[in-house]
């Protein structure tokens, strides 16, 4: 006899809605999977064989065929288990074809019948068609996010059967935790000293600015970056839909909720592949880290020790907010929309200008700048030295502005943008500054005077005067912009890491 079980796959973040056809015929024993199946796929006839007969149902002793439809899509991962060894039921008339007729099912099996969990839940429940879906318990928070169909979670094959039977009736419904509560993040109020490096943070956060920190070790410039989650706002729903979408089919954990709410974080080590940053793969198509902050903060930290290779593949998605990825039998898409902050030294040894301290040589210094090409540094609005902190400032038993008081101006600053029509200023149109950032008499002389130096490109004058106007939005001012923000803008762009004579210098004074 013949079954049809609806079930799903992940390819990217994208769900494929799969068929799994289950024949079950006369014949030596045999147990067959067709229909360009991967490893993990294949070995679900020992999976699903171990299951059924630990649940205390009849394994069939013919010939069993399970054909994965449709063919020219390849299958990978467990997640098909449950619905395979429901197919097998089916097709050996131990449970009726109406009871299934509109369900689908997403699980990995253990061999003693247990419901596993898999990647990738959401979207895959996303592009079905079915009015209930069956998935394991801890699977259960992620499928309701669907807003589709009805959501059944038993914790064992035994329990499915029985439920499908009639025998007993589906277990009650995996109860999902609130995820309203706000989870703790370091304050800023810890930071002592580094007003530039602050304001640098505040900036970066109201506007959307990336910002890039260069500072000897043990400067703050990790401790400051941390603490830039907590000045973000919550993510919007669609947005918190696609970052959920993307940490589930990279199997990462989720908040208690399901959804994620709060910008995330990302920190990659320096020694990551350029796949592990922008994802993809050779057969499994995974999000890299750049989609896994989509929403939140991509810390790239010893930005220098990164291969010149992988930071030069940040600067399409820096600019489109989407990566793609193309390989031989596949494509997808990744949303990649995030706040970029680097830290570096200014040199390898890390003390560059102070005096007698660098045991750099001349050309260690420059092969070290090389490590970001000019392009990938353009595209930084905010590139601050970070010092390190006054002997005053450690003892200094007065905390600064505490996170909550900062991200209040953040807030302002986020909705003056929104009535411009973007959450932020950083996403305005080149051709929308005109209306939304004009510029007073005194603050075109300084952009004047700036490219004609050489410090700005034509892309850096439009990021600069996008963080003048965020400068102007914190400070409550309306447009046009003055030559104080301007200049404000200037200066944390073009800070110089120490005297002019050094290379690396020349390189990050651009």
């Amino acid at each position: 006899m013949l079954a049809t079980i609806s079930a799903s796959v992940l390819a990217g973040i994208t769900g494929h809605r799969v068929a799994v056809e289950v024949h079950v015929a006369s014949g030596l024993p045999t147990f067959t999977v067709v229909g360009l199946p991967d490893a993990a796929c294949r070995e679900a006839r020992d999976r699903v064989r171990a299951a059924l007969l630990s649940s205390g149902v009849l394994w069939p002793p013919g010939r069993i065929t399970v054909n994965l439809a449709p063919s020219g899509i390849r299958k990978e991962g467990s997640g098909l288990d449950l619905a395979i060894a429901i197919g097998v039921l089916v097709a050996d008339k131990q449970l009726s074809a109406e009871v299934v007729a509109d369900m689908a099912f997403l699980a990995e099996l253990g061999l003693d019948g247990r419901l596993r969990g898999v990647p990738g839940v959401l979207p895959q429940i996303r592009c079905l068609k079915s009015t209930a879906v069956v998935v394991a318990p801890e699977s259960a928070a992620e499928a309701a996010l669907a807003n589709g169909p009805l959501v059944r979670s038993p914790a064992t094959l035994e329990e499915l059967v029985l439920a499908l039977r009639g025998d007993k009736p589906w277990p009650d419904p995996t109860s999902v935790p609130s995820s309203t509560a706000i989870e703790a993040v370091a304050d800023l109020a810890d930071v002592r000293g580094q007003h530039l490096a602050r304001m640098g943070l505040e900036v970066s956060a109201a506007g959307g600015h990336h910002l890039l920190m260069i500072g000897p070790p043990g400067a703050g410039k990790t401790m400051l970056a941390r603490r830039l989650t907590g000045l973000l706002p919550a993510l919007d729903e669609t947005t918190a839909i696609e970052t959920t979408m993307v940490h589930s089919a990279a199997g990462l954990d989720l908040p208690s909720g399901g959804l994620i709410r709060l910008a995330p974080w990302q920190a990659p080590h320096h020694s990551a592949s350029m796949i592990a940053l922008v994802g993809g793969g050779s057969r499994a198509l995974r999000p890299g880290a750049i989609s896994c902050a989509h929403g939140g903060v991509l810390f790239l930290d010893e930005m220098g020790e990164f291969a010149p290779q992988a930071l030069d593949a940040l600067r399409q998605p820096l600019e489109e907010g989407v990566i793609r990825v193309n390989r031989a039998t596949a494509a997808t898409s990744f949303p990649a929309r995030f706040l970029l902050v680097g830290a570096m030294n200014p040199c390898p040894c890390g003390e560059l200008g102070q005096p007698g301290m660098c045991r750099c040589t001349p050309m260690a210094r420059l092969r070290y700048a090389r490590r970001l090409s000019g392009p990938l540094l353009d595209r930084f609005d905010l590139r601050i030295h970070v010092g390190r902190p006054e002997v005053s400032d450690l003892f200094d038993t007065k905390p600064g502005e505490s996170t909550a008081q900062v991200r209040h101006r953040v807030d302002q600053a986020r909705a003056a943008a929104r009535q411009r029509g973007v959450s932020a200023n950083s996403e305005l149109a080149d051709d929308a500054l005109e209306e939304c950032a004009p510029l007073d008499p005194d603050a075109k002389n300084l952009f004047t005077k700036a490219i004609a130096d050489g410090r700005l490109t034509a892309r850096g004058f439009q990021r600069v005067r996008r963080v003048a106007l965020t400068i102007a939005d914190l400070a409550g001012q309306s447009p046009p912009l003055t030559s104080d923000n301007v200049a404000q803008a200037l200066f944390m762009r073009t800070e110089p890491v120490t005297v002019a004579q050094d290379p690396v210098s020349l390189v990050h004074a651009r």
